[in-house]
């Protein structure tokens, strides 16, 4: 592995999605003041992760982990998406590449639209969902979840955020997220709220102590 050299006040995102890590700076940076926080490609030959799990929690541990050996730095991993409560939870995991391709954005939405054009408003219901990993070099790993409830809409709207965000309202507002600026978003969304319950975890690991000390429970490995 080559790229920055590995320190105790820095963490790698194990994305390579820009939006991602461009948020994920938002999110973190003022809950860790004097982290650097990189984005994977700022380290050479970190292999891809196959998201092979079945749940948000399986999928962001998976990712973590493998940066984490990868880098030798703490690293932090998401995996995100938008469950749909007539669909059965539905695209879950399976949101990024819910229309068959990896990352598009465009036909994603189209597709999810097509599929609950007929539902009536009042049962369109569902939440974004995020788990967020940290994991160390040395096998220490944690691992919690944020939501956020709201309704799907009949159409687009917005240009902001990514993702699904043209297509989501959240509980309480008339605006999708792609309407919201980007700390208005921040200050509620599903990463924003699972990476602040993770931020205090993540902070003892940098402070050099023990996982299993700052969040009470026995290690997971």
């Amino acid at each position: 592995m080559s790229g920055p050299a590995a320190g105790a006040r820095r963490v790698v995102l194990a994305t390579r999605n820009a939006h991602k890590v461009g948020e994920l700076r938002a999110v973190l940076e003022p809950l860790l003041p004097g982290v650097e926080v990189l984005g994977v490609d700022a380290f050479d030959d970190v292999p891809e992760v196959a998201e092979t799990g079945v749940t948000f929690e399986e999928n962001a541990l998976l990712k973590a982990r493998a940066v984490a050996v990868a880098t030798g730095v703490v690293a932090v991993a998401d995996d995100s998406g938008i469950a749909v409560d007539v669909l059965g939870g539905s695209p879950g995991v399976f949101s990024a590449r819910w229309a068959g391709r990896h990352g598009d954005d465009a036909a994603n939405l189209e597709l999810l639209l097509a599929q609950v054009a007929d539902v009536p408003v009042q049962h369109r219901s569902g939440a974004f969902v995020c788990a967020a990993a940290v994991a160390t070099p040395a096998g220490e790993e944690h691992v919690v979840r944020g939501e956020l409830r709201g309704r799907i809409t009949t159409a687009a709207a917005g240009g902001g955020g990514f993702g699904y965000d043209p297509i989501f309202v959240p509980a309480g507002s008339q605006r999708t997220l792609a309407e919201h600026s980007a700390e208005e978003k921040n200050a509620i969304s599903h990463r924003g709220r699972a990476f602040g319950a993770l931020a205090p975890v993540l902070a003892a690991v940098l402070d050099g102590r023990p996982i299993h000390e700052a969040t009470g429970s026995e290690p997971l490995v």
